[in-house]
Protein backbone atom coordinates (compact mmCIF):
# COMPACT_ATOMS: atom_id res chain seq x y z
CA UNK A 1 0.00 0.00 0.00
CA UNK A 2 1.63 3.27 -0.83
CA UNK A 3 1.61 6.40 2.30
CA UNK A 4 -1.22 8.33 2.52
CA UNK A 5 -0.23 12.05 0.58
CA UNK A 6 1.00 14.53 3.43
CA UNK A 7 -0.24 17.88 3.04
CA UNK A 8 -0.46 21.04 4.65
CA UNK A 9 -3.96 23.21 5.46
CA UNK A 10 -3.01 26.75 5.69
CA UNK A 11 -5.39 29.08 7.47
CA UNK A 12 -6.74 32.15 5.87
CA UNK A 13 -6.84 34.78 7.36
CA UNK A 14 -3.57 34.61 9.34
CA UNK A 15 -1.33 37.02 11.00
CA UNK A 16 -1.35 40.97 11.01
CA UNK A 17 -4.65 42.53 11.35
CA UNK A 18 -4.87 45.78 11.13
CA UNK A 19 -3.99 46.94 14.59
CA UNK A 20 -1.08 45.56 14.75
CA UNK A 21 -0.20 46.73 11.17
CA UNK A 22 -0.47 50.21 12.08
CA UNK A 23 1.33 49.53 15.28
CA UNK A 24 4.19 48.43 13.46
CA UNK A 25 4.29 51.20 10.56
CA UNK A 26 4.09 53.98 13.59
CA UNK A 27 7.22 52.55 15.16
CA UNK A 28 9.25 52.15 11.53
CA UNK A 29 8.07 55.42 10.91
CA UNK A 30 8.69 57.07 14.35
CA UNK A 31 12.35 55.88 13.41
CA UNK A 32 12.38 57.22 10.12
CA UNK A 33 10.55 60.69 10.95
CA UNK A 34 12.92 61.15 14.14
CA UNK A 35 15.91 58.94 14.13
CA UNK A 36 17.01 56.38 17.08
CA UNK A 37 16.23 56.58 19.86
CA UNK A 38 12.62 55.78 19.97
CA UNK A 39 10.99 54.90 23.31
CA UNK A 40 8.09 52.32 23.30
CA UNK A 41 6.38 51.02 26.90
CA UNK A 42 5.54 48.04 26.55
CA UNK A 43 6.27 45.44 23.39
CA UNK A 44 4.53 47.51 20.63
CA UNK A 45 3.03 43.42 19.57
CA UNK A 46 3.32 40.41 21.58
CA UNK A 47 5.74 39.15 19.18
CA UNK A 48 9.56 38.10 20.22
CA UNK A 49 10.81 38.38 16.21
CA UNK A 50 8.68 41.87 15.42
CA UNK A 51 10.14 43.33 18.98
CA UNK A 52 14.01 42.13 18.59
CA UNK A 53 13.85 43.35 14.53
CA UNK A 54 12.88 46.56 16.38
CA UNK A 55 15.46 47.21 18.64
CA UNK A 56 17.60 46.25 15.39
CA UNK A 57 16.37 49.38 14.14
CA UNK A 58 16.70 51.62 17.36
CA UNK A 59 13.33 51.19 19.20
CA UNK A 60 13.90 51.51 22.97
CA UNK A 61 11.36 49.20 24.87
CA UNK A 62 10.73 50.22 28.52
CA UNK A 63 8.19 48.48 31.05
CA UNK A 64 7.02 51.67 32.51
CA UNK A 65 7.07 55.36 31.51
CA UNK A 66 9.45 56.82 34.37
CA UNK A 67 11.74 55.12 32.43
CA UNK A 68 11.53 57.07 28.93
CA UNK A 69 14.06 60.14 29.39
CA UNK A 70 12.27 63.54 29.97
CA UNK A 71 11.25 65.16 26.77
CA UNK A 72 11.61 61.79 24.56
CA UNK A 73 9.28 60.24 22.00
CA UNK A 74 7.23 57.61 23.34
CA UNK A 75 4.86 55.42 21.61
CA UNK A 76 2.44 53.66 23.69
CA UNK A 77 1.69 49.90 22.52
CA UNK A 78 -1.14 48.76 20.43
CA UNK A 79 -3.01 47.31 23.99
CA UNK A 80 -3.58 50.71 24.76
CA UNK A 81 -2.86 52.15 28.33
CA UNK A 82 -4.61 54.06 31.35
CA UNK A 83 -5.22 57.63 31.45
CA UNK A 84 -2.98 57.86 34.29
CA UNK A 85 -0.03 56.54 31.98
CA UNK A 86 -0.54 60.07 29.78
CA UNK A 87 -0.50 61.97 32.98
CA UNK A 88 2.69 60.95 33.54
CA UNK A 89 4.19 60.80 29.94
CA UNK A 90 2.81 64.84 30.45
CA UNK A 91 4.68 65.53 33.59
CA UNK A 92 7.59 64.25 32.15
CA UNK A 93 7.08 66.69 29.14
CA UNK A 94 7.16 63.78 26.68
CA UNK A 95 6.30 63.50 23.03
CA UNK A 96 3.63 60.52 23.03
CA UNK A 97 2.20 58.78 19.67
CA UNK A 98 -0.36 56.76 20.75
CA UNK A 99 -0.82 53.06 18.58
CA UNK A 100 -3.23 52.07 20.14
CA UNK A 101 -5.22 49.85 18.33
CA UNK A 102 -8.73 51.55 17.43
CA UNK A 103 -10.76 48.12 18.32
CA UNK A 104 -9.52 48.55 21.96
CA UNK A 105 -9.72 52.30 22.02
CA UNK A 106 -13.33 51.47 21.35
CA UNK A 107 -13.55 49.41 24.03
CA UNK A 108 -12.46 51.85 26.79
CA UNK A 109 -14.95 54.35 25.45
CA UNK A 110 -17.98 51.91 26.40
CA UNK A 111 -16.38 51.56 29.86
CA UNK A 112 -16.49 55.29 30.23
CA UNK A 113 -19.89 55.38 29.22
CA UNK A 114 -21.10 52.71 30.89
CA UNK A 115 -19.21 54.34 34.54
CA UNK A 116 -20.80 57.29 33.95
CA UNK A 117 -24.04 55.49 33.82
CA UNK A 118 -23.09 54.07 36.99
CA UNK A 119 -23.35 50.44 36.00
CA UNK A 120 -21.08 48.25 36.86
CA UNK A 121 -18.67 46.81 34.54
CA UNK A 122 -18.12 43.48 33.95
CA UNK A 123 -14.52 42.43 32.32
CA UNK A 124 -14.18 39.41 30.82
CA UNK A 125 -10.25 38.69 30.40
CA UNK A 126 -6.93 37.73 31.21
CA UNK A 127 -5.79 39.27 34.88
CA UNK A 128 -2.65 41.17 34.34
CA UNK A 129 -2.70 41.57 30.39
CA UNK A 130 -1.70 44.63 29.43
CA UNK A 131 -5.12 45.35 27.47
CA UNK A 132 -7.15 44.48 30.48
CA UNK A 133 -4.81 47.06 32.42
CA UNK A 134 -5.41 49.99 30.48
CA UNK A 135 -9.59 49.40 29.96
CA UNK A 136 -9.62 48.88 33.70
CA UNK A 137 -7.97 52.56 34.13
CA UNK A 138 -10.48 54.17 32.92
CA UNK A 139 -13.05 53.10 35.46
CA UNK A 140 -11.23 51.25 38.46
CA UNK A 141 -14.39 52.52 41.02
CA UNK A 142 -16.56 50.54 38.52
CA UNK A 143 -14.68 47.96 36.71
CA UNK A 144 -14.31 43.72 37.93
CA UNK A 145 -12.30 41.47 35.93
CA UNK A 146 -14.24 38.19 35.07
CA UNK A 147 -11.12 36.15 34.32
CA UNK A 148 -13.31 33.05 32.35
CA UNK A 149 -16.19 30.99 33.45
CA UNK A 150 -14.58 29.70 36.31
CA UNK A 151 -14.55 33.16 38.25
CA UNK A 152 -18.14 34.03 37.77
CA UNK A 153 -19.21 32.59 40.84
CA UNK A 154 -17.20 35.54 42.69
CA UNK A 155 -19.00 38.23 41.06
CA UNK A 156 -20.59 40.60 43.43
CA UNK A 157 -22.42 43.77 42.10
CA UNK A 158 -23.76 46.88 43.83
CA UNK A 159 -27.41 46.79 41.29
CA UNK A 160 -27.82 43.73 39.47
CA UNK A 161 -30.38 45.71 37.09
CA UNK A 162 -27.28 47.78 36.34
CA UNK A 163 -24.85 45.77 34.74
CA UNK A 164 -23.11 45.66 31.45
CA UNK A 165 -20.19 43.15 30.48
CA UNK A 166 -17.23 43.97 27.83
CA UNK A 167 -14.31 41.99 26.81
CA UNK A 168 -10.54 42.33 26.64
CA UNK A 169 -10.65 41.82 22.42
CA UNK A 170 -8.49 39.01 22.08
CA UNK A 171 -10.39 35.70 23.81
CA UNK A 172 -11.90 32.88 22.20
CA UNK A 173 -15.16 33.51 21.00
CA UNK A 174 -16.81 30.27 22.87
CA UNK A 175 -15.01 30.70 26.21
CA UNK A 176 -16.21 34.49 26.15
CA UNK A 177 -19.85 32.96 25.29
CA UNK A 178 -19.92 30.51 28.10
CA UNK A 179 -18.62 32.84 31.15
CA UNK A 180 -21.50 35.55 29.75
CA UNK A 181 -24.31 32.59 29.60
CA UNK A 182 -23.16 31.62 33.38
CA UNK A 183 -22.91 35.64 34.15
CA UNK A 184 -26.27 36.00 32.55
CA UNK A 185 -27.62 33.43 34.82
CA UNK A 186 -26.59 34.90 37.90
CA UNK A 187 -27.49 38.59 36.39
CA UNK A 188 -30.55 38.36 34.26
CA UNK A 189 -30.38 41.40 33.25
CA UNK A 190 -27.00 41.92 32.47
CA UNK A 191 -26.66 44.24 28.89
CA UNK A 192 -24.44 43.33 26.50
CA UNK A 193 -21.76 45.55 24.88
CA UNK A 194 -23.26 48.13 21.99
CA UNK A 195 -20.59 46.23 19.69
CA UNK A 196 -18.78 42.94 19.61
CA UNK A 197 -15.72 43.27 21.57
CA UNK A 198 -13.72 40.35 20.36
CA UNK A 199 -12.02 42.10 17.48
CA UNK A 200 -13.08 40.43 13.84
CA UNK A 201 -9.49 39.34 13.44
CA UNK A 202 -9.57 37.38 16.29
CA UNK A 203 -12.59 35.69 15.56
CA UNK A 204 -11.62 34.87 11.97
CA UNK A 205 -8.25 33.38 12.85
CA UNK A 206 -10.71 30.74 15.23
CA UNK A 207 -13.05 30.25 12.65
CA UNK A 208 -10.22 28.81 9.79
CA UNK A 209 -8.86 26.77 13.18
CA UNK A 210 -12.35 25.57 13.76
CA UNK A 211 -12.67 24.77 9.81
CA UNK A 212 -9.05 23.25 9.73
CA UNK A 213 -8.90 21.35 13.28
CA UNK A 214 -11.53 18.37 12.32
CA UNK A 215 -8.58 17.37 9.54
CA UNK A 216 -5.33 18.28 11.32
CA UNK A 217 -3.57 15.73 13.20
CA UNK A 218 -1.20 18.64 14.17
CA UNK A 219 -1.55 21.91 14.35
CA UNK A 220 1.09 24.28 13.81
CA UNK A 221 0.36 28.04 15.38
CA UNK A 222 3.14 30.33 14.59
CA UNK A 223 3.45 32.96 17.56
CA UNK A 224 4.11 34.32 21.07
CA UNK A 225 3.38 32.60 24.22
CA UNK A 226 2.94 35.82 25.85
CA UNK A 227 0.67 36.41 22.50
CA UNK A 228 -3.36 35.75 23.71
CA UNK A 229 -4.86 35.68 20.49
CA UNK A 230 -2.08 33.20 19.50
CA UNK A 231 -2.83 30.96 22.47
CA UNK A 232 -5.89 30.75 22.31
CA UNK A 233 -5.93 29.44 18.56
CA UNK A 234 -4.18 26.70 19.45
CA UNK A 235 -6.62 25.95 22.50
CA UNK A 236 -8.95 26.27 19.85
CA UNK A 237 -7.47 23.46 17.50
CA UNK A 238 -7.46 20.96 20.15
CA UNK A 239 -11.42 21.45 21.22
CA UNK A 240 -12.44 21.44 17.39
CA UNK A 241 -10.93 17.61 16.49
CA UNK A 242 -7.19 18.72 16.25
CA UNK A 243 -4.94 15.15 17.54
CA UNK A 244 -2.20 17.48 19.08
CA UNK A 245 -1.53 21.69 18.67
CA UNK A 246 1.81 23.49 19.81
CA UNK A 247 3.08 27.14 19.44
CA UNK A 248 6.36 28.24 18.19
CA UNK A 249 7.85 31.65 17.57
CA UNK A 250 9.98 30.17 14.87
CA UNK A 251 10.62 27.18 12.72
CA UNK A 252 13.22 25.76 14.37
CA UNK A 253 11.49 25.23 17.02
CA UNK A 254 9.25 22.81 16.11
CA UNK A 255 10.19 19.07 16.91
CA UNK A 256 10.60 16.93 14.14
CA UNK A 257 9.17 13.82 16.99
CA UNK A 258 5.49 16.11 16.68
CA UNK A 259 5.61 14.93 12.60
CA UNK A 260 5.52 11.37 13.53
CA UNK A 261 2.66 9.45 12.09
CA UNK A 262 1.29 12.89 10.77
CA UNK A 263 -0.52 13.03 7.12
CA UNK A 264 -2.48 16.26 7.59
CA UNK A 265 -0.70 19.50 9.07
CA UNK A 266 -2.67 22.74 10.17
CA UNK A 267 -0.53 26.15 10.03
CA UNK A 268 -2.53 29.51 11.10
CA UNK A 269 -0.58 32.57 13.06
CA UNK A 270 -1.58 34.90 15.54
CA UNK A 271 -2.98 38.51 14.82
CA UNK A 272 0.73 39.81 15.36
CA UNK A 273 2.91 37.70 13.73
CA UNK A 274 4.91 38.30 10.14
CA UNK A 275 4.07 36.52 7.28
CA UNK A 276 7.48 35.66 6.59
CA UNK A 277 7.68 33.54 10.06
CA UNK A 278 4.72 31.29 8.13
CA UNK A 279 7.01 30.41 5.41
CA UNK A 280 9.55 29.56 7.18
CA UNK A 281 7.63 27.10 8.66
CA UNK A 282 6.12 25.80 5.66
CA UNK A 283 9.62 25.39 3.77
CA UNK A 284 10.72 23.22 7.10
CA UNK A 285 7.52 21.43 6.39
CA UNK A 286 8.26 20.49 2.40
CA UNK A 287 11.88 19.99 3.43
CA UNK A 288 9.98 17.00 5.16
CA UNK A 289 7.86 16.12 2.63
CA UNK A 290 4.49 18.34 3.16
CA UNK A 291 5.01 20.29 -0.19
CA UNK A 292 1.31 19.89 -0.80
CA UNK A 293 -0.38 22.97 0.55
CA UNK A 294 -4.04 23.67 0.54
CA UNK A 295 -5.58 26.70 1.63
CA UNK A 296 -8.73 26.92 4.15
CA UNK A 297 -10.10 30.23 3.63
CA UNK A 298 -12.63 31.32 6.07
CA UNK A 299 -13.40 35.17 5.85
CA UNK A 300 -11.84 37.87 3.60
CA UNK A 301 -10.31 41.03 5.46
CA UNK A 302 -9.44 44.12 3.68
CA UNK A 303 -9.44 46.55 6.84
CA UNK A 304 -6.99 49.04 7.56
CA UNK A 305 -6.18 51.77 10.41
CA UNK A 306 -5.12 55.22 9.57
CA UNK A 307 -1.29 56.12 11.42
CA UNK A 308 -1.84 57.89 14.39
CA UNK A 309 -2.68 61.71 14.10
CA UNK A 310 0.32 62.69 16.10
CA UNK A 311 2.77 60.85 13.69
CA UNK A 312 0.43 61.73 10.79
CA UNK A 313 0.81 65.24 11.12
CA UNK A 314 4.84 65.24 11.40
CA UNK A 315 5.18 63.74 8.44
CA UNK A 316 2.85 65.28 6.61
CA UNK A 317 4.54 68.73 8.07
CA UNK A 318 8.26 66.57 6.43
CA UNK A 319 6.93 65.87 3.02
CA UNK A 320 6.86 62.26 4.05
CA UNK A 321 3.89 59.46 3.31
CA UNK A 322 1.84 58.80 5.61
CA UNK A 323 0.08 56.02 3.75
CA UNK A 324 -0.04 52.34 5.70
CA UNK A 325 2.23 50.58 3.76
CA UNK A 326 6.08 48.97 4.35
CA UNK A 327 9.14 50.99 4.22
CA UNK A 328 11.55 50.02 1.49
CA UNK A 329 14.14 51.81 3.63
CA UNK A 330 13.60 49.47 6.06
CA UNK A 331 14.24 46.04 3.60
CA UNK A 332 17.85 45.27 4.50
CA UNK A 333 16.75 45.18 8.10
CA UNK A 334 14.38 42.40 7.27
CA UNK A 335 10.81 42.91 6.50
CA UNK A 336 8.10 42.71 9.01
CA UNK A 337 5.41 42.87 6.48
Amino acid sequence: MSEPTKRVLLAAPRGYCAGVDRAVVTVEKALELYGPPVYVRKQIVHNKHVVSTLEKRGAVFVEETDEVPEGATVIFSAHGVAPVVHEEAKALSLRTIDATCPLVTKVHREAVRFADADFDILLIGHEGHEEVVGTSGEAPEHITLVDGPDDVANVTVRDPEKVVWLSQTTLSVDETMETVRRLRERFPALQDPPSDDICYATQNRQLAVKQMAPDCDLMIVVGSRNSSNSVRLVEVALEHGSRAGHLVDYAEEIDEAWLDGVTTVGVTSGASVPEVLVRDVLTYLAERGYADVQPVVAAEESLLFALPNEIRRDLKANGMSDKMRHDGAFEEAGSLH
